[in-house]
Protein backbone atom coordinates (compact mmCIF):
# COMPACT_ATOMS: atom_id res chain seq x y z
CA UNK A 1 0.00 0.00 0.00
CA UNK A 2 2.77 2.45 0.95
CA UNK A 3 5.73 2.50 -1.43
CA UNK A 4 8.82 4.58 -2.14
CA UNK A 5 9.36 5.37 -5.82
CA UNK A 6 11.75 7.52 -7.86
CA UNK A 7 9.97 10.05 -10.08
CA UNK A 8 11.12 12.58 -12.65
CA UNK A 9 9.20 15.55 -14.04
CA UNK A 10 9.50 19.19 -15.13
CA UNK A 11 8.60 22.21 -13.01
CA UNK A 12 8.24 25.90 -13.85
CA UNK A 13 10.33 28.40 -11.88
CA UNK A 14 8.69 31.87 -12.08
CA UNK A 15 10.97 34.78 -13.04
CA UNK A 16 10.47 36.57 -9.69
CA UNK A 17 12.36 33.74 -7.97
CA UNK A 18 15.43 33.74 -10.25
CA UNK A 19 17.49 35.60 -7.64
CA UNK A 20 16.95 32.92 -4.95
CA UNK A 21 18.97 29.78 -4.29
CA UNK A 22 17.93 27.34 -7.05
CA UNK A 23 18.00 24.28 -4.79
CA UNK A 24 15.71 25.95 -2.25
CA UNK A 25 13.33 27.13 -4.97
CA UNK A 26 13.22 23.73 -6.67
CA UNK A 27 12.50 21.94 -3.36
CA UNK A 28 9.69 24.36 -2.50
CA UNK A 29 8.03 24.11 -5.93
CA UNK A 30 8.29 20.30 -6.09
CA UNK A 31 6.68 19.92 -2.65
CA UNK A 32 3.83 22.31 -3.49
CA UNK A 33 3.31 20.77 -6.94
CA UNK A 34 3.37 17.05 -6.21
CA UNK A 35 2.47 16.39 -2.57
CA UNK A 36 -1.20 15.43 -2.31
CA UNK A 37 -1.43 14.69 -6.04
CA UNK A 38 -2.64 11.36 -7.47
CA UNK A 39 -0.59 9.67 -10.16
CA UNK A 40 -2.32 6.92 -12.18
CA UNK A 41 0.37 4.28 -11.72
CA UNK A 42 1.47 5.19 -8.20
CA UNK A 43 -1.57 6.41 -6.27
CA UNK A 44 -1.42 9.41 -3.94
CA UNK A 45 1.95 11.12 -3.43
CA UNK A 46 2.11 11.63 0.33
CA UNK A 47 5.56 13.25 0.60
CA UNK A 48 8.63 14.00 -1.52
CA UNK A 49 12.30 13.95 -0.56
CA UNK A 50 15.83 13.91 -2.01
CA UNK A 51 14.91 16.47 -4.67
CA UNK A 52 17.48 17.20 -7.36
CA UNK A 53 17.56 19.52 -10.38
CA UNK A 54 18.73 17.75 -13.55
CA UNK A 55 20.91 19.81 -15.86
CA UNK A 56 20.21 23.41 -16.82
CA UNK A 57 16.72 24.87 -17.03
CA UNK A 58 15.20 26.20 -20.24
CA UNK A 59 13.63 29.64 -20.64
CA UNK A 60 10.90 29.68 -23.27
CA UNK A 61 10.46 32.85 -25.32
CA UNK A 62 7.30 34.74 -24.41
CA UNK A 63 6.84 32.84 -21.14
CA UNK A 64 9.46 34.36 -18.85
CA UNK A 65 9.62 31.33 -16.53
CA UNK A 66 12.33 28.67 -16.46
CA UNK A 67 11.43 25.03 -17.04
CA UNK A 68 13.61 22.76 -14.94
CA UNK A 69 13.79 18.96 -15.03
CA UNK A 70 13.79 17.43 -11.55
CA UNK A 71 14.12 14.02 -9.95
CA UNK A 72 12.86 13.09 -6.49
CA UNK A 73 11.89 10.25 -4.16
CA UNK A 74 8.16 9.99 -3.46
CA UNK A 75 6.33 8.20 -0.66
CA UNK A 76 3.09 6.99 -2.24
CA UNK A 77 -0.11 5.38 -0.99
CA UNK A 78 -1.85 3.15 -3.53
CA UNK A 79 -4.83 1.07 -2.28
CA UNK A 80 -5.19 -2.22 -4.18
CA UNK A 81 -8.28 -4.36 -4.72
CA UNK A 82 -8.61 -7.32 -2.32
CA UNK A 83 -5.90 -5.93 -0.04
CA UNK A 84 -6.56 -6.26 3.70
CA UNK A 85 -6.04 -3.05 5.66
CA UNK A 86 -6.56 -1.54 9.10
CA UNK A 87 -8.58 1.66 9.44
CA UNK A 88 -10.27 3.87 12.05
CA UNK A 89 -14.01 4.60 12.03
CA UNK A 90 -14.39 8.38 11.74
CA UNK A 91 -18.10 8.88 10.97
CA UNK A 92 -21.34 6.92 11.15
CA UNK A 93 -23.95 7.80 8.53
CA UNK A 94 -27.35 6.37 7.63
CA UNK A 95 -25.88 4.06 4.99
CA UNK A 96 -22.74 2.86 6.78
CA UNK A 97 -19.43 3.93 8.29
CA UNK A 98 -16.63 6.10 6.94
CA UNK A 99 -13.09 5.19 8.00
CA UNK A 100 -9.70 6.88 7.88
CA UNK A 101 -7.45 4.60 5.82
CA UNK A 102 -4.05 6.23 5.57
CA UNK A 103 -4.51 9.54 3.71
CA UNK A 104 -7.89 8.46 2.27
CA UNK A 105 -11.39 8.01 3.68
CA UNK A 106 -13.15 4.76 2.78
CA UNK A 107 -16.75 3.61 3.14
CA UNK A 108 -18.03 0.40 4.68
CA UNK A 109 -21.62 0.17 3.47
CA UNK A 110 -24.11 -1.03 6.10
CA UNK A 111 -24.55 -4.27 4.13
CA UNK A 112 -20.82 -4.99 4.42
CA UNK A 113 -20.31 -4.37 8.15
CA UNK A 114 -21.20 -7.80 9.56
CA UNK A 115 -23.07 -11.03 8.80
CA UNK A 116 -26.18 -9.78 10.56
CA UNK A 117 -28.93 -7.22 10.10
CA UNK A 118 -27.84 -3.91 11.60
CA UNK A 119 -29.44 -0.92 13.27
CA UNK A 120 -27.77 2.35 12.29
CA UNK A 121 -27.96 5.15 14.86
CA UNK A 122 -26.26 8.05 13.06
CA UNK A 123 -27.24 10.54 15.75
CA UNK A 124 -25.38 8.61 18.47
CA UNK A 125 -22.77 7.37 15.99
CA UNK A 126 -23.34 3.65 16.57
CA UNK A 127 -24.16 0.62 14.45
CA UNK A 128 -25.47 -2.45 16.27
CA UNK A 129 -26.06 -6.03 15.08
CA UNK A 130 -29.67 -7.11 15.66
CA UNK A 131 -28.81 -10.67 16.73
CA UNK A 132 -25.15 -10.75 17.73
CA UNK A 133 -25.39 -7.31 19.43
CA UNK A 134 -21.96 -6.32 18.19
CA UNK A 135 -21.40 -2.55 18.23
CA UNK A 136 -19.40 -0.40 15.83
CA UNK A 137 -18.77 3.22 16.84
CA UNK A 138 -16.62 6.23 15.97
CA UNK A 139 -13.00 5.70 17.00
CA UNK A 140 -13.08 1.91 16.65
CA UNK A 141 -10.09 0.36 14.85
CA UNK A 142 -11.21 -2.14 12.19
CA UNK A 143 -9.70 -4.64 9.78
CA UNK A 144 -11.30 -4.76 6.33
CA UNK A 145 -10.77 -5.82 2.73
CA UNK A 146 -10.71 -3.33 -0.15
CA UNK A 147 -13.46 -4.21 -2.64
CA UNK A 148 -13.73 -1.02 -4.72
CA UNK A 149 -11.20 1.65 -5.73
CA UNK A 150 -11.81 4.74 -7.85
CA UNK A 151 -9.00 7.30 -7.56
CA UNK A 152 -9.69 10.75 -8.98
CA UNK A 153 -6.50 12.26 -10.40
CA UNK A 154 -8.08 15.73 -10.63
CA UNK A 155 -9.28 15.80 -7.02
CA UNK A 156 -8.00 13.38 -4.37
CA UNK A 157 -11.01 14.22 -2.16
CA UNK A 158 -13.36 12.89 -4.83
CA UNK A 159 -11.70 9.45 -4.78
CA UNK A 160 -13.94 6.59 -3.61
CA UNK A 161 -12.86 3.42 -1.80
CA UNK A 162 -15.20 0.66 -0.63
CA UNK A 163 -14.47 -1.85 2.16
CA UNK A 164 -16.06 -5.03 3.46
CA UNK A 165 -15.84 -6.74 6.86
CA UNK A 166 -18.13 -9.68 6.03
CA UNK A 167 -15.38 -12.29 5.88
CA UNK A 168 -13.50 -14.41 8.45
CA UNK A 169 -10.79 -12.56 10.43
CA UNK A 170 -12.26 -9.16 9.49
CA UNK A 171 -14.20 -6.67 11.60
CA UNK A 172 -13.68 -4.35 14.54
CA UNK A 173 -10.53 -5.28 16.47
CA UNK A 174 -12.66 -5.91 19.57
CA UNK A 175 -14.74 -8.47 17.68
CA UNK A 176 -11.61 -10.34 16.63
CA UNK A 177 -10.74 -10.86 20.32
CA UNK A 178 -14.06 -12.58 21.02
CA UNK A 179 -13.86 -16.32 21.84
CA UNK A 180 -14.99 -18.75 19.16
CA UNK A 181 -18.65 -19.86 19.59
CA UNK A 182 -19.07 -23.24 21.29
CA UNK A 183 -21.06 -24.73 18.40
CA UNK A 184 -18.16 -24.03 16.01
CA UNK A 185 -15.67 -25.61 18.41
CA UNK A 186 -17.71 -28.84 18.49
CA UNK A 187 -17.98 -29.25 14.72
CA UNK A 188 -14.46 -30.68 14.19
CA UNK A 189 -15.08 -33.23 17.01
CA UNK A 190 -18.24 -34.48 15.26
CA UNK A 191 -16.33 -34.95 12.04
CA UNK A 192 -13.62 -36.86 13.92
CA UNK A 193 -16.20 -39.20 15.47
CA UNK A 194 -17.67 -39.94 12.03
CA UNK A 195 -14.24 -40.75 10.64
CA UNK A 196 -13.50 -43.02 13.63
CA UNK A 197 -16.78 -44.95 13.17
CA UNK A 198 -16.02 -45.47 9.48
CA UNK A 199 -12.59 -46.84 10.32
CA UNK A 200 -14.13 -49.27 12.83
CA UNK A 201 -16.64 -50.54 10.27
CA UNK A 202 -13.86 -51.10 7.73
CA UNK A 203 -11.86 -52.99 10.40
CA UNK A 204 -14.79 -55.36 11.08
CA UNK A 205 -15.06 -56.23 7.42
Amino acid sequence: MYASVKLADTIRVPPERFGEDLNVVVKDIVQKTFEGVIRKNHGLIVAVDDINALGDGIVIHGDGGMYQKVEFDALTFNPALQEITDAIVCEIVEFGAFCHMGPFDALIHMSQIMNDYVNVDAENERITGKENRRVLKVGDPVRARIVAVSLNELSARESKIGLTMRQPALGAHEWLKEPEPEDKKKEPKRETKKKESRKRKKGRR
